[in-house]
């Protein structure tokens, strides 16, 4: 098909109408990991809870949406991808409630492990859905489907902060849980209004029961072992040990089962989609480590007040959000992004081990630019990469691993960031920093280099 042709058949495909609820889906997860940064504070002093609790309002979401990703994903690989993210976002109105009238703190961390299964139908339901469309419109690679996806995500990240510190100012903390039950009912009649049905599935027998028991292993082993990340000394062996234990029965049934939940034969012999995860997963940990721990690091070693810092880091964030958008037409062919991504990393992560509290801020504001092109030319990229090697019958599943990848880089680097930075953001913790990224970024680059079926995308890619 030629590329005008692929334009005009992705165009009519894509509008606006099927592309609406997708954004809603898949932003809700971003929007609320990142909102929630700036209620902790006003949580604790409300419900009576210390810095110690409330940082579980954080990494209770990336838990449960990291473990449960791949388990929605299966659900949409079986049932239907419009009805699982129709569920999903019924569980964020059920959330949204629970938390805006939580009597307790308890109740609100039930509120935030809802929302993390809630918000985890969206990107394997989005790409599905897309998948299904783009196979029926006889287009390779949607891209700029792809590219709105991942802007929405990018940017719904980036507002979180600013929208939550709007709520809060307005109604307080309890407004950043009560604006879920609009927007996700909104999706929900979107998703209703405009999505097509699911497609019934021919059956050549009865279908297979669902692998229940490989749920269930998979789920108590990457709980477990995303544990031992906020973890250290004595407190770090029994989850490590249960991970262990949980990953080998996690194997032994998965190779048995008649319709495993991870096909490990599957993915073991597709070493360019486990190349993909390696690289989305590492990419994070570089990307999530500057994005937590660069912040604190202006406040507590250049001594940057907090008003300026928001400034300090407006560059990378629209950098981010406009690569995300329009990485595809400025940089042609996914290879080429996915090394100047690797690069860009890489260079950045470099350039920190010269910082100190002296540096000029205008090369305090630069090194961030390096990081926002990074950030804003993956995600798409790795997408692409990802839709054109996924099987169509279990996009859903591979795209939910894919999302885990990331939340395991994101936890990753929590870990990275205890360690270097320990008490304080010091100069010496943003030299340790420093090294360790640019050992994790330049591995990236081997990766990323090392891939050949990445050159044989870029005939089929955008």
């Amino acid at each position: 098909m030629s590329t005008t042709a692929t334009a005009a058949g992705e165009g009519t495909a894509f509008g606006a109408r099927f592309l609406s609820p997708l954004v809603v889906g898949t932003l809700l997860n971003a929007v609320n990991s990142s909102m929630i940064a700036v209620t902790l504070v006003p949580i604790g002093r409300d419900l009576g809870a210390g810095a110690g609790r409330t940082v579980w309002l954080v990494t209770v979401l990336y838990l449960v949406t990291a473990t449960a990703q791949p388990v929605m994903g299966r659900l949409v690989d079986t049932l239907g991808a419009r009805r699982v993210l129709a569920a999903g976002l019924a569980l964020v109105v059920a959330a949204g409630l629970l938390g805006a009238f939580a009597p307790a703190f308890e109740v609100l961390l039930v509120s935030r492990i809802l929302l993390g299964l809630g918000t985890a139908t969206g990107f394997p339901a989005a790409m599905a859905l897309v998948r299904a469309r783009a196979n029926a419109a006889d287009v390779p690679v949607p891209g700029r489907a792809l590219a709105v996806l991942a802007t929405s995500t990018q940017a719904s990240m980036a507002v979180g902060p600013t929208l939550g510190g709007l709520l809060v100012g307005l109604g307080g903390w309890r407004w950043t849980f009560a604006i879920n039950v609009p927007v996700a009912a909104l999706g929900l009649l979107l998703v209703w209004k405009w999505l097509p049905p699911d497609e019934r599935r021919a059956r050549t027998g009865p279908r297979p029961p669902l692998d229940l028991p490989g749920i269930g292993l998979f789920s108590l082993t990457l709980t477990a072992l995303l544990l031992c990340l906020t973890r250290s000394g004595a407190a770090l062996w029994p989850f490590l040990l249960t991970g262990l234990l949980a990953g080998a029965g996690l194997i032994a049934w998965e190779l048995r089962a008649r319709d495993p939940f991870l096909d490990l034969r599957t993915l073991a012999a597709n070493r360019p989609l486990a190349a993909t995860y390696l690289r989305q997963g590492c990419g994070y940990l570089v990307i999530y480590a500057f994005l937590y721990g660069y912040p604190q690091w202006l406040a507590e070693g250049y001594r940057l007040p907090e008003a300026v810092i928001g400034l300090a880091l407006l560059p990378m964030s629209i950098t981010t959000v406009t690569l995300s958008a329009a990485g595809a037409r400025l940089v042609r062919g996914v290879r080429a992004r996915l090394l100047l991504t690797a690069g860009a990393l890489l260079a950045g992560s470099a350039a920190l081990l010269t910082l100190s509290a002296e540096t000029a801020l205008w090369l305090v504001v630069a090194i961030g630019l390096l990081f926002g092109v990074g950030q804003g030319l993956s995600t798409v990229a790795n997408q692409t990469v990802l839709y054109t090697q996924a099987p169509a019958d279990r996009i859903g599943t591979l795209s939910g691993l894919f999302r885990t990848a990331q939340y395991i880089g994101a936890l990753a680097s929590t870990s990275v960031l205890a360690v270097t930075f320990g008490g304080q953001a010091t100069d010496a913790g943003l030299g340790g920093l420093a090294v360790v990224l640019t050992v994790a970024a330049a591995a990236l680059v081997s990766v990323t280099a090392a891939d050949r079926s990445l050159r044989a995308l870029d005939t089929r890619g955008p």
